[in-house]
């Protein structure tokens, strides 16, 4: 038992070496894994699969090479990605991955810098096979990453996952690219179909300083950027992004976007509930210090608009939160609440007799009074229509009442106290409930 522990020892210090695997390199001391990019992984809806032919009876990026670009918040000398087959219905067997920076760092660009390009390894080889469920994680790679930066990552699939039940994005608000054959190493894929969807890449971390740390962003459709501008990067998470990065208290804070449109917190539809994903999307990924929570809309608007069910919604969204704030203070991570933005007009949401927003009304003062939050941001007061609450602010509203555009965004983003993200020791008996 002593042989082989001492064996296992020595094989993690070879593969955990930072440039693919290179045994012995020198790291520096007061360093770890933070991630700097994330996606929520999710079931592929039909209308979200690729197009043909890269989606055919019961495969999916047959001999098909796969671009794609992320806009990083940390940066760094060294990464690693992460790969999701959270939801397949086989294993996704990847053949070969590259890094590299996109042509003049733009995103959703087929182009990337020439000479940048550089092979991701797992385990040492250039091809690794995600299992059904799982996720993989990429040797570290010497790569030298700027803060706020596009990342291009390309991967090819010889065979293709033989199966119609993929993990996605949908959300991505960044156009990807796909080719048949291997062009990993291609400059720019002429020729290629596009889809403003990313596929299977699930988060890109840094290996960085101790002082590096990541804030995480639990949400639905309002987080993930419906109403943003594609290929743009203007979502509120990266408006507040940017402002951390003004300030050398902040600068070395990572966002990580954990939401999807149309997510619930207590129920299962486009993702899983967030109840049952924080585990997965925010306590273990690495280097995570905060969350905020900004999600909820979508139990109350999809709940009947009847006095008894918004009761039931309400009394289970507060129990949830209140789970939320315990598991996550388990771990050491301060939870941020923010209030629920205004949908008056919505047609789906706003009913007549007012039962929803009475609902959001009752969920929000809990919210700003219970005390059980790090800190609340106000971010229904931020947004709503000073004339008439039950609104959002009209120069806010991307059309639907309940969605922001971007000037909408940039307010959420700027509502962000930049104190709560200044690194500080946590109190006294943190983590008891």
């Amino acid at each position: 038992m002593l042989v082989s522990g001492a064996q296992g020892a020595e094989r993690s210090e070879a593969h955990t070496a930072p440039a693919g695997g290179r045994a012995g390199a020198a790291l520096p001391a007061g360093t770890h894994w933070v991630g700097t990019w994330a996606a929520m992984p999710q079931l592929t809806e039909p209308g979200n699969m690729p197009p043909a032919p890269y989606t055919q009876d019961g495969t999916v990026f047959a001999d098909s090479t796969l671009r794609q670009t992320v806009h990083v918040s940390v940066g760094g000398s060294h990464l690693r990605l992460r790969f999701s087959n959270a939801f397949g219905g086989a294993p996704l067997p990847i053949t070969r991955v590259s890094v590299a920076l996109p042509v003049d760092g733009r995103a959703g660009v087929s182009a990337i810098r020439p000479g940048t390009s550089r092979p991701v390894t797992f385990h040492g080889r250039a091809s690794t096979t995600v299992p059904t469920g799982a996720h993989v994680v990429s040797d570290p790679l010497d790569f030298k990453l700027a803060a706020g930066s596009n990342l291009t990552v390309t991967a090819y699939l010889a065979t293709g996952q033989q199966s119609t039940a993929i993990t996605s994005h949908p959300g991505s608000r960044t156009t990807s690219y796909m080719l048949r054959g291997d062009h990993v190493e291609a400059t720019d894929l002429a020729g290629a179909a596009s889809a403003d969807h990313w596929y299977f890449l699930s988060g890109v971390e840094t290996w960085s300083p101790a002082r590096t740390r990541a804030t995480a962003v639990l949400g639905d459709s309002l987080t993930d950027g419906r109403g943003s501008t594609t290929n743009q990067n203007d979502r509120w998470t990266d408006r507040l992004m940017a402002r951390l990065r003004t300030d050398r208290r902040t600068a070395d804070t990572a966002v990580l976007n954990q939401a999807a449109g149309g997510n619930r917190v207590l129920t299962d539809g486009l993702g899983p509930n967030g109840l049952s994903r924080v585990d997965r999307d925010v306590l273990v990924q690495p280097g995570v210090t905060s969350l905020i929570v900004f999600e909820g809309v979508n139990d109350i608007g999809t709940a009947p608009a009847t006095p008894d069910a918004q009761k039931d919604v309400a009394d289970r969204l507060i129990a949830a939160y209140d789970q939320i704030v315990m598991r996550a203070h388990a771990q050491g991570i301060r939870v941020y609440g923010a209030t629920i933005t205004p949908f008056g007009g919505n047609r789906d949401y706003d009913d007549t007799a007012g039962h929803r927003e009475a609902t959001r009304q009752r969920v929000n003062d809990w919210i700003r009074t219970s005390g059980r939050f790090d800190a609340v941001v106000d971010l229904d007061r931020a947004a709503r229509d000073t004339d008439d609450p039950r609104r959002l602010r009209p120069d806010l509203d991307v059309g639907d009442h309940l969605h922001f555009n971007p000037e909408g965004y940039r307010v959420l983003g700027d509502a962000f106290p930049l104190d709560l993200f200044v690194n500080r020791p946590l109190p006294p008996g943190f983590g008891y409930n």
